[in-house]
């Protein structure tokens, strides 16, 4: 089984990465978007969040980020003036973002891309922290 999936990626992450190999474990090769080089468009971002079913305020990434320094927790502050930030700056666009034609996720935790997967897994996962996420068999555990 062949699908396009896409995932907007920090190498730097550890859920991002663990989420790259769940990916993987699927049997699938996933298009590799290093957004911190390569962000997306305005309006990829925004068909993004709307179709993981967020608000922009949750797709923003706060740790690590500038966030507070921006004033970006002001509560006055409109969509638009918020996607002005993430764009300008995108690492506070919240990752890992997954386009799969079964949907769109923001991979939080990583196992969440498991939602959006065919049932393909090739044996057990176990993320970098150690948690066991699939079973011998590729079943999802939990």
């Amino acid at each position: 089984m062949t699908i396009e999936v896409t995932i907007y990626h920090n190498p730097a992450c550890g859920t991002s990465r663990n989420t790259l190999e769940m990916i993987r474990n699927a049997g699938i090769e996933p298009t590799v978007i290093e957004y911190l080089a390569n962000p997306p468009s305005r309006d990829q971002l925004v068909r993004m969040i709307a179709d993981a079913g967020l608000t922009v305020r949750e797709a923003i990434r706060e740790k690590g980020t500038p966030y507070a320094e921006l004033g970006l927790d002001n509560p006055a502050l409109t969509d638009d003036q918020l996607l002005d930030a993430m764009l300008k700056n995108p690492i506070l666009i919240n990752r890992p973002f997954v386009i799969t034609p079964m949907g769109t996720r923001l991979a939080r935790p990583s196992e969440v891309v498991l939602d959006i997967l065919p049932d393909t897994h090739k044996g057990a996962f176990t993320k970098e922290d150690g948690e066991r996420v699939l079973d011998a068999e590729g079943k999802r555990i939990g």
